[in-house]
């Protein structure tokens, strides 16, 4: 049976692993609005990109306004959400998506990507508005955050698309068949 009109498609993953232009490509494919979490949970803190409000609000308050944005875009319908990549582990998140899961609201996507094929495609990104979570240093810390988030990430995903070295258009073309036919 094909994705239900009125439900949402969620988006997770670590950071680089292409949610917001997969959203991009998977909406136009579906006629669909896409939203990236990022800039809203910014909005809600008032600043200005993902850095600034987590140096300024700390972790935990960029985390909680991180969820309240999400439980906002949930309750939209027939949008394509690309997470932040620590969305999932933001209080109350996990429970949320499962909650939306439950009640046939969202389709959660795992764009699931290994530690080489990360840190390559980040060491080609310009990482000025995106701190580190654990370091000093967004690159070395993929191994460590992959083993940490891989699990909820498998756990909450009712599609699993590895990335690899594939195309955005490739991706977005895997998890558009895939859809029509969830």
């Amino acid at each position: 049976m094909p994705l239900a009109p009125h439900c949402n498609v969620l988006l997770i993953g670590l950071r680089g692993c292409g949610k917001s232009s997969v959203a991009s490509g998977v909406a136009a494919a579906l006629g669909r609005q896409w939203v990236d979490l990022d800039p809203i949970t910014c909005t809600l803190l008032g600043a200005k990109d993902v850095k600034e409000a987590w140096m300024v609000s700390g972790q935990r308050t960029f985390r909680e306004a991180e969820t309240k944005a999400l439980r906002q875009v949930l309750s939209e319908e027939n949008m394509i959400i690309a997470a932040g990549g620590g969305t999932p582990t933001a209080p109350g998140a996990a429970d949320l998506i499962q909650q939306a899961q439950q009640t046939a609201c969202v389709h959660v996507v795992y764009l699931r990507a290994s530690a080489s094929t990360l840190r390559d495609r980040l060491t080609k990104t310009d990482l000025a508005s995106r701190p580190p979570i654990q370091g000093d240093d967004p690159i070395k810390e993929i191994e460590s955050l992959l083993a940490e988030r891989g699990p909820l990430y498998e756990s909450l995903a009712d599609e699993i698309v590895d990335v690899g070295a594939q195309s955005v258009d490739h991706t977005v073309q895997a998890i558009v068949t895939r859809l029509r036919r969830a």
